[in-house]
């Protein structure tokens, strides 16, 4: 796993602020490959790509920010759809979307499992690191808190079920035979719901057994066919739920021409029906954008929930930005520490060869070492905690570069950690080094 030294930016297409084309023209063919784009890209040290029928989200961590590759990353996109966020910003809005608040469908649950999916994708090629781990990580638990502590996901669920809840509002159903094309998760929900609402089901698919292992789910008469044969289903059909992963239209026009009066859903992204059919006078299609009406019931039930879970972030938020703190500190006081025992062990090297002492005085000598440098360094190790609960960044990066072993201005051999380390009082600490050790060590100094 990476150690990253960034912070997290994220930027963010989703239905709240772009419109299907604009998810549609940015929407990529692999979450995997798209973070190794995002990784190849200078100074990007971790990488998140999630992508999901109503959004196309990208986060990495840089000590830049990152803006070059997140630019490229959705510049197909229309000037104001890219929503950009900082680091906190991007933390809170992972808690958000992995608890379903920023879903169409309030509190859905399907987010939570394509969280951890752009998770794994992105731990496969090498793009989680620290830093991202324990951001995901934490949105992942506050998806399940929400879900289990609240009923933020009561009622309708999915976009799926919002889908069947349309189509049973606008069209007449009952006794008539229902089609759902694709039979991945989103698909297979669709059956499940539209079976409720139908006499019959068709299942279409590219690979048809999984479209048969769907239609065996089915509580109705249901059979599978394949997806070259989704013309002569759709003739069949009153109503067409279309939620596939394919990159390219699934239907024609042409396909829907001869169907007679039929009511379409497409709920996949990109599209699975080209505009141009909505055109046909006898065919009804609906896509994402309609679902806002038809979840609007649900959104309203679920607002106190909704509050309940906005706590429960706000109190999640400070503990995941409390932890990212006390790590930072504790990496810079790992590196104080450890260029304080290289210089230790040093001078107790020279010390010990020219004197001539058995064990038990070479043990005394050593300890004594120990316990210097214990006492130098317990001031500024309070400090730099202090300095990362209060968000003093300043200092925390004046510690970094003071510790760092090739520390020195303009590359010349001013061993920082040495100088002070064997200084007795503030003076003998070189100018070069003395501007940038932090205030505790000074005081330590001029009180001994």
């Amino acid at each position: 796993m990476r150690q990253g030294t960034g912070e997290i930016y994220g930027v963010s297409v989703s239905h709240s602020n772009a419109s299907v084309d604009d998810l549609e023209a940015i929407a990529i063919d692999s979450q995997r490959a798209a973070v190794e784009s995002l990784l190849a890209a200078p100074a990007v040290e971790e990488a998140l790509v999630l992508q999901t029928c109503n959004r196309v989200e990208a986060y990495v961590v840089a000590p830049d920010g990152g803006s070059d590759a997140l630019s490229r990353f959705t510049d197909a996109a229309s000037a104001d759809a890219p929503v950009e966020m900082g680091h906190e910003e991007s933390l809170r809005h992972l808690m958000r979307v992995a608890a379903g608040l920023e879903s169409i469908v309030l509190g859905e649950d399907q987010i939570l499992g394509q969280v951890r999916d752009a998770y794994e994708d992105a731990r496969s090629v090498g793009g989680i690191g620290d830093v991202l781990e324990d951001g995901v990580m934490k949105a992942v638990h506050v998806g399940e808190r929400a879900r289990t502590e609240t009923a933020i996901n009561e009622g309708v669920v999915s976009l799926a079920s919002a889908a069947v809840r349309l189509a049973a509002g606008e069209a007449d159903l009952e006794g008539e035979t229902g089609l759902v094309v694709g039979a991945g998760e989103m698909g297979t929900q669709a059956a499940t719901a539209l079976a409720e609402r139908v006499d019959r089901l068709l299942v279409a698919n590219r690979t048809v057994p999984h479209a048969e292992h769907v239609a065996t789910t089915a509580e109705v008469e249901a059979s599978a066919v394949a997806l070259d044969a989704v013309e002569a289903a759709a003739e069949e059909a009153a109503v067409v739920v279309s939620a596939t992963g394919s990159p390219d239209y699934v239907f024609d026009a042409a396909d829907l021409a001869d169907s007679g009066e039929t009511f379409v859903v497409d709920i996949a992204q990109p599209r699975d029906v080209p505009p141009a059919a909505d055109d046909l006078s006898d065919v009804t299609v609906r896509d994402l954008d309609d679902l806002e009406t038809i979840t609007e019931e649900t959104r309203n039930r679920r607002r106190r929930a909704a509050e309940r879970v906005e706590a429960m972030i706000d109190e999640e938020f400070d503990h995941l930005l409390a932890q990212y703190k006390r790590k930072r500190a504790d990496r810079v006081i790992s590196a104080m520490y450890e260029s304080a025992e290289q210089v230790k062990a040093t001078e107790l090297r020279t010390a010990l060869s020219k004197l001539d002492l058995d064990d038990e005085q070479q043990e005394v000598v050593e300890s004594m070492a120990d316990a210097i440098v214990s006492q130098l360094l317990a001031a500024p190790t309070r400090s730099l905690r202090d300095a990362a609960e209060e968000d003093d960044w300043s200092t925390i990066n004046t510690a970094l570069q003071l510790f760092d072993p090739d520390f020195g201005p303009d590359g010349d051999d001013v061993d920082g950690p040495a100088a002070v380390a064997q200084a007795d009082s503030v003076e003998e600490i070189p100018e070069a080094v003395r501007d940038q050790v932090p205030a505790a060590v000074l005081e330590q100094l001029g009180d001994d």
